[in-house]
């Protein structure tokens, strides 16, 4: 097909991106975090690529639907309750009310300003952008289409897999304009007055957390004990009491069994173990109803098994700690491989995959060192292991965990927040004379910023008795990690 033709098809020049051709060193199919980060450090290594899209923006669910827009929301919302803990203070405030125009301009301005920013950039590293929809033909060959015109055929060296994923819907009980996904409640044009939230992760508790301070009356449906029920069990119960004291209703040890429209809203009926000992089903309503239990790969197209790419139960894409499938010169990153569904970790998977194709043998994605942050009120940010994680491992000897009274910390008082730190330290079997951390477990009004500098901690092995000599800045949240490192080293200062 010649270069005139393909060039009609993509309609890359509105960004001003390089103009496509039929032939490349790698072709990645997917522009979220995962495949826009192997195309610009392969473009940085000197790689000829394409980079194709199926939506008319690059950045995936992370920069459009997910990550941003989210945070833009949190931002603005926090500031309802920092404004009612200034009232506390001895500071006069009043709130009167969202201005939902101008709240939705500030969340697509985030998101705007992001997807432009990515894009001048893919063009700067002379990534070819090319939107429509792919398919692998064989492993170095690819088909694009469109709405609008005819396929076209490039060819690749080696093509990378970075689908993404899209939200778990309940059993027969299709997405609308009131059961939503996370899509659906971004588009939202208010905030809903009585919601109710399936799910306990990190999209249903920072939604809880955005429509709570909104003024939204929210419940959350959850089959566990706590929210973040994966997590370190001291750190999701603490999380778990804290969005309870803002006035959150979670119904714990429930599952939803359907959702019905009634003439008042929605009827969402479900058992639990906490509000009915004979198992009969209960009812809530709610004006909108949020299901957040989960997210499904973008796998189930007949290409993935025509192509021979291997994948689980769950339709996750099987590769090697490099990226590597089970098809020759086929590479995944992201959401649709097993483990952590992070842009942070797809950020540095794609970084391997580049390396890797470029042959400069790169270390592995280190699973252990990734960090977990969940953007609540307050923020969960977690790394490593957890005490019973870790008492599972066989490599691990002398399990010790460290807890932390974060009151106990000036700047955490004068929040006004509830919050939990807790340290897991260990020796590894190979060196059973040096004690190292290997977790980190925070709930606090900063936990996101606090987890940066125990990632590096528990990242590099650094050993416990060199970690607490390091000295944090007063009267900072910061220091609470530094109080936890001294006393994990059997010398604490402002503490017993």
């Amino acid at each position: 097909m010649s270069t005139k033709t393909n060039t009609e098809v993509t309609d890359s020049s509105k960004n001003n991106h390089t103009a496509p051709s039929d032939s490349y060193d790698l072709v990645i199919i997917g522009a979220g975090p995962g495949g826009y980060s192997t195309a610009l450090r392969s473009a940085q290594l000197g790689a000829r690529v394409a980079l194709i899209e199926e939506d008319s923006t690059v950045g995936g669910t992370c920069l459009n639907r997910g990550c941003i827009p989210t945070k833009a929301l949190m931002s603005a919302t926090s500031t309802i309750t920092l404004s009612a803990h200034a009232r506390q203070l001895g500071i006069q405030s009043t709130f009167d009310g969202i201005d939902f125009n101008k709240l939705t301009t500030f969340k697509q301005s985030s998101v705007d300003a992001m997807t432009t920013g990515l894009s001048q950039l893919l063009s700067q590293r002379q990534v070819t952008v090319i939107h429509g929809r792919a398919s692998i033909l064989s492993p170095r060959t690819v088909e694009v289409t469109n709405d609008s015109k005819q396929p076209f055929v490039l060819h690749a060296n080696d093509i990378v897999l970075a689908t993404g994923a899209h939200s778990t819907p309940l059993p027969e009980q299709p997405f609308t304009s009131d059961i939503l996904d996370s899509d659906r409640a971004l588009d939202l044009k208010q905030f809903p007055e009585h919601p109710v939230i399936i799910g306990a992760g990190a999209v249903a508790v920072e939604f809880a957390s955005i429509w709570q301070a909104a003024g939204s009356q929210v419940r959350l449906l959850i089959r566990k004990d706590r929210v973040l029920s994966d997590w370190d069990r001291r750190t999701s119960m603490a999380l778990t009491r804290a969005l309870q004291k803002q006035g959150i209703e979670i119904i714990t040890g429930s599952q939803c069994a359907r959702i019905e429209h009634e003439h008042e809203g929605l009827c969402v009926s479900y058992s639990s173990s906490q509000t009915d000992s004979n198992g009969l089903e209960q009812q809530v309503t709610a004006d909108k109803v949020l299901v957040a239990i989960g997210r499904t790969p973008n796998t189930d197209d007949p290409w993935f098994a025509q192509a021979g790419i291997n994948t689980d139960p769950h339709g996750l894409v099987l590769t090697d700690s490099f990226g590597h499938t089970s098809c020759k010169h086929v590479w995944a990153v992201g959401d649709i491989t097993p483990g952590y569904h992070f842009a942070h970790r797809a950020f540095e998977q794609g970084i391997v995959v580049a390396e890797s194709i470029a042959g400069l043998n790169p270390l592995p994605v280190d699973e252990n060192s990734i960090p977990q942050v969940v953007f609540s009120t307050p923020q969960a940010a977690c790394i490593g292991l957890g005490k019973e994680s870790a008492e599972a491992r066989d490599d691990l000897l002398e399990i010790q965990e460290t807890i932390y009274p974060m009151l106990s910390n000036a700047r955490m008082r004068m929040s006004g927040s509830t919050g939990s730190l807790s340290l897991v330290t260990a020796c590894k079997t190979e060196d059973p004379t040096t004690r190292i951390v290997v977790g980190v477990h925070i709930v606090a009004p900063e936990a996101a910023e606090l987890i940066a500098e125990a990632e590096q901690i528990v990242g590099n092995q650094v050993p416990v008795s060199k970690a607490a000599r390091l000295i944090h800045p007063h009267p900072t949240f910061s220091e609470a990690l530094g109080e936890a490192l001294l006393k994990a080293d059997g010398r604490p200062l402002h503490m017993r």
